[in-house]
């Protein structure tokens, strides 16, 4: 085996798992991507110099709890095909019979004896806007007490039906249901440091991202400290379907399968906004992202982009959960 070869053989193992191999910098290179990780079933690592010291977040997304009473009365007819969807599941490791409440409360005893620094509530925790799911799920993560950061997805904020756009209906159903679970962050975007890590929280629960959301990332970036993104809906990766992606080329009232479905309003006929591709573009080149955390499919999968790893984990309706280890590392 001559030397080409070999570089050839040791590049194509290391792109498998999301390492780089140093190589020449081009002179239209502005930046190298920091740091790499590792994928064991539904357990990442991520190693990084910034990385201050050893430490775990536990990421969910998809519980989708539907628990209602007498003050959801009114809005049946908006949150009856939700209600139904996630009653009863199976678990994603085992196939046991299982449902949302009991995943949900049993996540949380694994952040415990992992002793989490964090949870990460990534969107779609509840089926609608249920007032008794978020005083039900508050009150889980306070028994738990575990810090914890939540960013919504497109389910949590949408009685199917009911009239107004998604943003309205985002705002609307932000402040008048869920923003207890956002313990006064900013509900379109946050950040917690745990040991020179920022974990950036990020709503895109309706596909786009605004110029707000984009220069408080930029301004992250700019930190030059090590980063994780955590939104509800994972961006484009080439051969993923339409409604896998922010930031997807074909996104738009076309290729929206589902707004009959979901009774709302349908993606916009001109597709992704400027900001929301700008976005996408800035995320790949950010050279201080470790990696992309994400729900929305209820499946797991890997991505891996411009050398960027982006996780989706399991639906937590159904158990799931990805155990996040950041690990100090010096090459």
């Amino acid at each position: 085996m001559n030397r080409r070869q070999l570089i050839f053989l040791l590049s194509s193992a290391s792109a498998g798992l999301g390492f780089r191999l140093p190589q020449r910098r081009k002179k239209a290179d502005k930046a190298v991507r920091q740091g790499s990780f590792a994928l064991d079933g539904n357990r990442v690592r991520f190693y990084h110099s910034g990385i201050k010291e050893r430490f775990t977040i536990l990421m969910l997304a998809d519980t989708h709890l539907f628990r209602d009473d007498e003050r959801g009365a009114a809005y049946k007819q908006y949150s009856g095909r939700m209600a139904k969807a996630y009653n009863k599941t199976t678990h994603f490791q085992t196939g046991a019979a299982t449902n949302p409440e009991e995943s949900f409360e049993k996540t949380l005893a694994i952040a415990q004896q992992e002793k989490a620094k964090l949870v990460a509530l990534v969107g779609d925790i509840f089926s609608f806007p249920s007032e008794a799911a978020v005083d039900w799920a508050s009150e889980k993560l306070k028994q738990a007490g575990l810090p914890y950061v939540y960013t919504a997805g497109n389910h949590d904020w949408h009685y199917e039906g009911m009239e107004g756009s998604l943003a309205s209906l985002r705002e609307t159903w932000i402040r008048n249901r869920l923003m207890p679970l956002y313990q006064n962050d900013n509900p379109m975007m946050s950040v917690r440091e745990v040991n020179g890590v920022r974990l950036l929280a990020l709503d895109n629960s309706n596909y786009q991202v605004t110029e707000e959301q984009l220069t408080f990332f930029r301004r992250e970036v700019a930190t030059g400290k090590p980063l994780v993104l955590m939104v509800h809906i994972p961006l484009y990766a080439p051969e993923r379907p339409v409604s896998f992606g922010c930031g997807h080329p074909d996104w738009g009232a076309k290729t929206d399968r589902n707004y009959e479905l979901e009774r709302r309003e349908r993606w916009p006929a001109a597709g992704h906004s400027a900001t929301t591709l700008a976005f996408y573009r800035e995320v790949l080149a950010a050279p201080n992202l470790l990696g992309i955390l994400a729900g929305h499919t209820h499946q797991q999968s890997l991505d891996v982009l411009n050398g960027l790893p982006q996780l989706v984990t399991y639906a937590n309706a159904n158990g799931g959960y990805l155990k996040v280890e950041f690990v100090p590392y010096e090459r």
